[in-house]
């Protein structure tokens, strides 16, 4: 799913209008319809009490379409305007107009924190947040982040409409107490980014993207900045086995790590490639791994360092389709040397994780040596040694997708939504859950990746297909094990599964609910 920015959104609109021949306030008609619908639907016409609250732009038009459709439905409604400017869109006029035509009892104006102190809202009540939209540019009025204060403090159900007000596009928020704490935001067409950035996600705890007509060719021939990453975008990534296959023609990956007492980063990563279906893989290890990995991995083929307990002196004979370095490796002096030493002569594809991304951090003239599109897999820490150190995550995005450009590699930044960047663009995936914040899961990761890149997956394909595989695996292990108990193994087990559910269709309803339609 395509997620457009502030300046496509608009530009879609004015498309849409143009194209369709509808007026800006019929599209808006169809946004507040679209919105009541899902309401009516899950309400069924119940006297819950609604608050309204309207802003004086598009955004507060929206919530008075909403408002009037829920009146002349027999709903509890009242409605508030927040009069925070002298400012009024045309559309937002004509919709006060509207919906003073359907009630006697006018929305209430709203112009400083003594016009609300008195406006009851009970827990079990709804509050419709329609006060800014994308628009925003800065922070809201004090008086009306005290009525967002007073939403919060309600502890009411909290439905947004197309974006929390106060919450930004394209930039951090400066003060959390600025931004209405939604529930649930229904969003126009596609969800925004920062649903999904770690700073700013907190604001909606779930969202969903409601379809207003946006013009099709326009919604299809735009290119974004931002995918979102599901089920539907990975399904053309796979590659179908042919009957006459064979191991040779699923490539070999060399997994290149281990140290003292670390060895089972290597097995995880390992195991992980074969699951991902690479044709074969080699353990390159320092000694002390030799007797765990071959007797743990029988699948797997074990090449020793010269070293008991470090890698030192990279040395083999076979030529693997990609080499995954860093879990586990250490980074001892002569571990450094070594992996230097590797770098220069090195021709394979990378896909590199953990000590070897720290090796980097430490000299970064070594990352010119990396071969085009290498994949780097960083924890949060590890992406700051790389990239230095950010204010706010939109930085964090500017840096890296520069540090992508500058060596032409792709870079995987580790989160609740994992974020796929290669130069300019970006892929948000939408699989995993918190079990997997676990010793080993990226060892996976790495593993699973390696071995996607050895059945010769485009890097970039590699890395989108790998982390969603990575993060449904661990969705279907969570069944059985929970957040808690949830450990790296499980999600190699799963793998095969993850594969499985790419093809299952959606569960049919039971036969019962077939005959009470």
């Amino acid at each position: 799913m395509k997620l457009f920015s502030k300046e496509q959104i608009y530009e879609g609109d004015k498309l849409t209008t143009e194209r369709q021949k509808i007026s800006s306030t019929e599209l808006m008609e169809r946004a507040g319809t679209q919105i009541f619908n899902w309401m009516h639907m899950r309400m069924q016409g119940a006297q819950v009490p609604i608050h309204v609250f309207c802003g004086i732009g598009n955004n507060g038009g929206d919530g008075l379409v909403l408002a009037r459709h829920l009146i002349t439905h027999g709903y509890n409604v009242v409605t508030y305007i927040v009069n925070c400017s002298d400012k009024r869109t045309k559309d937002f006029l004509l919709n006060y107009d509207h919906i003073k035509n359907v009630t006697k009892k006018w929305p209430t104006m709203l112009s400083c924190k003594s016009d609300f102190e008195d406006v009851v809202i009970g827990v079990d009540d709804i509050i419709v947040d329609a006060v800014f939209g994308i628009g925003l540019n800065r922070p809201p009025n004090t008086w009306v982040q005290e009525l967002f204060q007073k939403f919060r403090d309600s502890k009411a159900f909290t439905l947004s409409i197309d974006i929390p007000s106060g919450l930004y596009t394209d930039k951090a928020v400066e003060d959390s107490k600025a931004v209405v704490h939604a529930n649930y935001t229904l969003s126009f067409q596609s969800p925004k980014l920062v649903f999904f950035l770690p700073e700013t996600a907190k604001y909606t705890s779930q969202w969903e993207a409601l379809d207003i007509g946006i013009d099709r060719d326009y919604l299809m021939q735009t290119e974004t900045e931002v995918e979102l990453i599901s089920k539907h975008e990975v399904l053309p990534i796979y590659k179908p086995r042919q009957k006459f296959a064979h191991k040779g023609d699923f490539g070999h990956v060399l997994m290149l790590g281990g140290s003292y007492g670390k060895i089972g980063a290597v097995n995880l990563a390992s195991r992980a490639a074969l699951g991902s279906g690479c044709g074969l893989v080699t353990a390159y290890v320092p000694k002390c791994g030799y007797q765990s990995l071959q007797t743990a991995i029988p699948e797997v083929m074990v090449i020793t360092d010269e070293d008991e307990t470090n890698i030192s002196n990279i040395q083999f004979e076979i030529e693997p389709t990609v080499i995954g370095v860093g879990v586990g490796l250490g980074t001892s002096e002569k571990t450094a040397k070594a992996f230097e030493a590797f770098l220069k002569q090195n021709k394979s594809p990378l896909v590199i994780d953990a000590d070897a991304l720290n090796l980097l951090s430490k000299k970064k003239a070594l990352l010119k040596l990396l071969p085009e599109q290498s994949i780097l897999t960083p924890h949060p820490k590890e992406l700051e040694r790389l990239v230095g150190a950010w204010s706010d995550d939109f930085e964090k995005l500017k840096k890296v997708k520069a540090f992508s450009k500058k060596y032409n590699v792709i870079v995987l930044i580790k989160g609740a939504h994992s974020i796929t960047v290669y130069n300019e663009k970006l892929y948000v995936n939408t699989t995993g859950n918190p079990g997997m914040a676990t010793a080993g899961s990226g060892d996976v990761l790495t593993g699973i990746i390696s071995g996607l890149v050895a059945q010769a997956y485009e890097p970039l394909a590699a890395t989108i297909f790998g982390v969603y595989l990575h993060g449904k695996a661990a969705d279907i292990s969570l069944e059985d094990y929970g957040y808690q108990s949830l450990i790296a193994s499980h999600i190699v087990a799963t793998i095969g599964e993850a594969y499985i559910d790419l093809f299952k269709q959606p569960e049919q309803p039971q036969e019962e609910e077939k005959q009470n339609k």
